[in-house]
């Protein structure tokens, strides 16, 4: 054996090596405040970033929220505090009696203006006149700025003291439903998830005058139509929690009160979402369409809705792409369902529909895609009426009434600035639709020579 293999020795080397691996003083662990200084530091701009911070701690980007598994003592108290806070905004709205005395005060200082004129209008001084007389707690009505947002656009500084009024009980009463909300925000953030929002409908149900009838058990299905109709407008990308703020400037919380009116007219009630009747009717439809009574809808079982109108194409889509439990549809998909279809116009109906249009999930429509869902609807057609249709035309009328900015592709931000998506929706996914678009000369035609007809029958 050579020097080399006899000089070898095992246990020489491995302390050889594990001196070499040893870690010198010099290079520690950083820690990350450490390591984000020398990174700042290597140029200009953090070295002025550094000074701004210089003596402050960085900032906390997030905070845990306050719950009783976090911490229970702090969420107690942070529930007192907020109860405190509630209490203290109700007690600076003004009470009837308060709103009784400055109407009296206002009208005692209106302004007469001519016979002609009904109503009473108070001018500038006079407005001030009546703010002096009452307390801090009404002051914040008495702005310039209001007085001049609110002045009658034909009697320049002169304001109808009903306008005036009438802007005063709308803000009270909507301090009053933000204060209402708030007390259902388990957050604290400004916001009301599915179960908060279903919570406070199911305490007002026992307020609103036209449900006093409705049964018990029927409340939690009542709720949940109601809940549907905000989130399905005001959360359209499905996070699961709608805006405070946005369900107090949306207007259906309006439609939702009216319920408080004891004189109601049928008419009224047919058109407003949230009427039993109208409850009712779209709970009925559903329990008619579950023909094996599983509390679900199956995909044949869908094909019922509307008559049958919408092609299968599009309702194997809408069973691919929705939220379904097990391949079947339960009572909130049906009504996110239903609110898409009867309100084709609105921007979140068309977003809603579009994702079941995409059949590429490519974020828009093209040529292929409209030919394949408007082939779907004519071929329902009769042979003869078949013949008169052409699927390049279609296409072509489509891509014309939308005018997109790509020539060759559709997306939904065209379809909402063209505002003829409820035609496009009709024409590829209702028979009815495609059926009275695609043949309204003829039905045009019809209804001139029965006028005609009815005319000259008058005549003679």
């Amino acid at each position: 054996m050579d020097k080399l293999t006899m000089d070898f020795n095992y246990e020489n080397c491995m302390k050889e090596g594990l001196k070499n691996l040893a870690i010198t003083s010099t290079v520690k662990i950083k820690s990350e405040e450490k390591y984000f200084k020398e990174v700042m530091q290597q140029d200009d701009t953090g070295v002025k970033i550094l000074k701004k911070l210089s003596g402050n701690d960085l900032p906390t980007f997030y905070i845990p929220q306050v719950t009783e598994e976090v911490n229970i003592f702090k969420a107690q108290l942070r529930a007192e505090a907020r109860g405190r806070f509630f209490e203290r905004e109700l007690s600076r709205l003004l009470t009837s009696e308060e709103l009784k005395y400055m109407w009296t005060l206002l009208q005692e200082h209106h302004t007469p203006l001519n016979n002609f004129i009904h109503n009473q209008y108070i001018n500038y001084k006079s407005f001030i006149q009546v703010k002096q007389k009452l307390s801090d707690k009404y002051k914040s009505f008495f702005n310039p700025s209001i007085f001049l947002q609110l002045q009658d656009s034909k009697i320049k500084g002169f304001l109808s003291i009903d306008t005036f009024f009438n802007y005063i009980m709308k803000k009270i009463w909507i301090d009053q439903t933000r204060n209402g909300l708030s007390q259902y925000d388990s957050s604290g953030c400004g916001y009301l998830s599915e179960a908060d929002f279903e919570a406070y409908i199911l305490d007002l149900i026992p307020t609103l005058t036209q449900l006093k009838k409705l049964e018990k058990m029927f409340y939690s299905f009542y709720s949940c139509m109601v809940v549907r109709k905000f989130f399905f407008y005001l959360d359209p990308l499905r996070t699961g929690k709608i805006r405070i703020i946005d369900i107090l400037s949306c207007g259906f919380l309006d439609e939702l009160l009216e319920l408080r009116e004891e004189n109601w007219s049928k008419e009224s009630q047919k058109k407003n979402w949230f009427s039993v009747p109208s409850a009712l009717h779209i709970y009925s439809s559903y329990l008619e369409l579950d023909k094996d009574h599983n509390g679900l809808l199956s995909r044949q079982e869908i094909t019922g809705y509307k008559s049958g109108a919408l092609t299968s194409v599009f309702l194997d889509r809408v069973f691919q792409d929705a939220f379904t439990y097990n391949g079947e549809m339960d009572y909130k998909g049906y009504l996110n369902f239903v609110l898409a279809t009867e309100n084709r116009h609105e921007p979140q109906s068309l977003r809603y529909l579009f994702r079941f249009l995409d059949i590429k999930n490519q974020g828009y429509l093209d040529s292929f895609t409209i030919n394949y869902f408007s082939r779907a609807v004519a071929d329902r057609l009769p042979k003869e009426q078949q013949q008169m249709v052409s699927m390049e035309d279609i296409k072509d009328e489509i891509f014309d009434m939308i005018k997109p900015e790509d020539p060759s592709k559709i997306t939904l931000k065209d379809i909402i600035r063209s505002k003829m998506g409820h035609i496009i929706v009709n024409i590829l996914v209702d028979f009815n639709g495609f059926w009275s678009y695609e043949f309204r000369e003829t039905l045009a035609t019809n209804s001139i020579s029965d006028n005609n007809f009815n005319e000259s029958f008058v005549t003679n």
